[in-house]
């Protein structure tokens, strides 16, 4: 598929996490039309999430969802499971699945393999700054957990990746 096409195509980033799933809608490389957090509380993590898949995939009807390259991944077993099921999911209604590994996103969006998902984050707020910009944590302390809204960054870097063939932020990293 050449760039002209992908930047009229609706774009599905889902990130898996032990608090849910973290999704981006995207609509050409310039917009992005959704955002935002699915909590999986108490029960089956896994089942909550990946209703709330289902449900985003029916609503949003993308061509292309994108995840993480669960293979390529240091995530744990169950988000890795979780992301198989998601994939499975979309497979099953014809659309079309992209997998990237966090060094790809990094390559291509921050040309650096070893950038942190705070620079990306810092990244993707710059390029969204009025939908994203005050979602952007502060940056992690070794003794304190992820932020939540970090999951909402990943899937607009996966959702961006598969739009743009080029870096976004030249001096992140």
């Amino acid at each position: 598929m050449n760039n002209n096409q992908q930047k009229h195509i609706r774009v599905l980033g889902i990130t898996p996490s032990a608090r849910g799933l973290g999704f981006a809608l995207m609509e050409g490389e310039n917009t992005l039309i959704n955002w935002g957090i699915k909590t999986a509380k108490g029960g089956d993590k896994n089942d909550r999430s990946l209703s709330n898949a289902a449900n985003l995939i029916d609503h949003y009807r993308p061509e292309v969802v994108a995840v993480e390259d669960p293979k390529e991944s240091r995530r744990s077993p169950r988000i890795q499971a979780l992301t198989e099921e998601i994939v499975a999911l979309a497979e099953e209604g014809n659309i079309e699945i992209k997998r990237y590994s966090r060094k790809q996103l990094n390559l291509a969006l921050l040309h650096n393999e070893r950038g942190t998902k705070h620079a990306l984050a810092e990244c993707i707020a710059a390029r969204f700054p009025d939908e994203l910009g005050f979602r952007l944590p502060p940056r992690r302390r070794l003794w304190t957990s992820e932020p939540y809204q970090m999951d909402i960054f990943d899937a607009v870097a996966l959702a961006e990746h598969f739009l743009r063939d080029g870096s976004i932020c030249e001096e992140a990293g």
